[in-house]
């Protein structure tokens, strides 16, 4: 008889950064819910920061043979999603595996893209991506590559500017943005995935105009984000079975 190593999909924890916004909390959950109607597997929800539940709190949520893929609801792979995460999924006895970061994707891009248009773009216009930052060279790397993606897609340059621990700052790019074309608006296409603290910050610089996030409170979660939830999942969860098929059978599995 063929021992079939896995009874059931691994859960897919969707783990976002957390904020203290009401309507950063409501958006995420939009979405989260979103992916839960259309995911084959288990979703729960969960954070890595300021929110509850925390990530050890939905892994203990678990059964106790059930394995988890953990999709980080970051943009960007940086010390959140090497170290923190690992660590929790290190301290549970069950197998889970950790999906990449959301960005860089060109659905994400088409998604900025279509905030741009909202936010009525004009041709002459000049275009700063205004991302949260990090420490990790590896998150900002990133945020340069979306950049370039969203450049492709809106046919000009789009210059990066961050909100917090890299460089360079945020109000720096719009100020180089506005002298290098005194006459053009300087309009910030804001890479944040939801209303928060950072977002409100990026309001506060002295863009001519700045969109929406990713993620707004009004109508449903974007299709592009949903569909990169759930092929991270996809990815994660196809190299977990494929370790498991490889890995020798534990005493339990062979009884």
């Amino acid at each position: 008889m063929t021992l079939s190593l896995a009874a059931s999909p691994p859960a897919l924890l969707a783990i976002s950064h957390g904020t203290s916004s009401p309507a950063g909390q409501l958006a995420v959950e939009n979405l989260v819910a979103a992916v839960a109607e259309v995911a084959t597997a288990s979703v729960r929800g969960g954070h890595v920061d300021v929110q509850m539940p925390d990530v050890p709190a939905v892994l203990s949520s678990l059964p106790p043979d059930a394995d988890a893929v953990i999709v980080p609801l970051l943009l960007s792979a940086g010390f959140h999603v090497h170290v923190d995460l690992v660590n929790e999924a290190d301290k549970v006895d069950r197998d889970v595996a950790i999906a990449r970061a959301l960005g860089p994707d060109d659905r994400i891009a088409r998604l900025l893209a279509r905030r741009l248009g909202e936010a009525r773009l004009r041709r002459a216009d000049r275009v700063v991506l205004a991302c949260a930052g990090s420490t990790d060279a590896r998150a900002v790397e990133d945020c340069f590559e979306m950049a370039r993606r969203l450049g492709v897609l809106i046919h000009r340059e789009v210059s990066v500017g961050f909100i917090s621990a890299a460089q360079p700052p945020l109000a720096d790019a719009i100020r180089n943005s506005r002298e290098g074309d005194p006459d053009a608006r300087v309009v910030v296409s804001t890479y944040l995935l939801a209303p928060g603290y950072f977002n409100d910050l990026a309001h506060a610089m002295n863009a001519d105009l700045i969109c929406d996030p990713l993620l707004i409170t009004e109508g449903p979660a974007p299709r592009e984000l949903v569909e990169v939830v759930l092929d991270r999942y996809a990815d994660a969860a196809a190299r977990h079975d494929d370790t498991r098929a490889h890995r020798p059978l534990t005493r339990r599995q062979r009884a």
